[in-house]
């Protein structure tokens, strides 16, 4: 199928069908496609390479088709350094751990402490393995982690996971939020692999990240991969930067969505997702 092609299928789908319809136009496109042609490992998932535009930002380059996911690496919305992050050598992931640490001692000294202190000498090092890990997103690619887990399934009603733990790092005081977040989607023709639906969204919440785009980046994420009708993901989530510092409130809870497709304009489907998504 040739990049503008899927470029029409991806705008439609945005659009959404009302639940429990289906589309010629993507009947079509289906049976189209020639049964031998092996799936396209590039881009996200068996996609081919996606766009360059971003929801986030305007740019659009001229004559490319415009896509969700703007990373040919299939990394989804890389920062300025993250290709240097996922390509690096053995000898410059060292470097980069080693000039973390350095950078923590001199955080420590600069708060009034003592990094030679018995009590706090590997804890440079200590902080620089765990904030590197804290962010592994930025080193794992999407196609790696939907990998071949997309089906034909002729099956056309909601598909929820949902109470998924999320831990994510604040982009804007380098502090924890934690929550649940749930995700749902109907299917057209193709099915996700259940754990890929949790992988997603670890992918995005490992990353310095604000709630509100980590929960659109999970939806367009699941939408680009299989094309579904429509996809609807929600998201409660608790910040330390709201308790433990700044206004201080304790239990205060923030809650994020976001609706694709038939979700955004069907009310009984999204009624039916949220009904759902309650009934714990």
């Amino acid at each position: 199928m040739e990049q503008d092609e899927w470029s029409k299928n991806a705008t439609s789908s945005l659009d959404g069908h009302p639940h429990g319809e289906s589309s010629l136009a993507d009947g079509a496109s289906l049976s189209q496609r020639p049964p031998t042609t092996p799936r396209i490992r590039e881009g996200l998932g068996f996609r081919p390479p996606s766009g360059i535009s971003t929801p986030q930002y305007s740019s659009r380059a001229v004559g490319k088709p415009a896509s969700p996911l703007p990373d040919g690496n299939g990394l989804g919305w890389p920062a300025k350094s993250t290709h240097l992050r996922l390509n690096a050598t053995a000898e410059e992931r060292a470097e980069r751990e080693k000039k973390l640490s350095t950078a923590v001692r001199t955080i420590l000294e600069c708060i009034g402490e003592d990094p030679d202190r018995e009590g706090l000498l590997k804890t440079p090092d200590r902080y620089a393995k765990a904030l590197l890990w804290m962010t592994r997103g930025y080193e794992e690619r999407l196609a790696d982690i939907i990998n071949d887990a997309v089906f034909e399934e002729d099956h056309d009603e909601m598909v929820l996971v949902r109470d998924i733990d999320i831990s994510s790092l604040c982009e804007h005081h380098l502090v924890p939020f934690t929550g649940k977040i749930a995700i749902a989607y109907i299917p057209n023709k193709l099915v996700l692999g259940l754990s890929k639906l949790a992988r997603i969204a670890e992918v995005f919440s490992r990353r310095l990240q604000v709630q509100e785009r980590l929960t659109k980046q999970v939806a367009l994420a699941v939408q680009e991969a299989i094309r579904p009708r429509g996809v609807a993901v929600v998201m409660e989530a608790t910040h330390m930067c709201m308790t433990m510092r700044g206004v201080q409130k304790p239990g205060a809870v923030t809650v994020t969505s976001c609706m694709l497709g038939c979700f955004r304009t069907q009310q009984k489907t999204r009624e039916e997702f949220l009904t759902l998504i309650k009934g714990r």
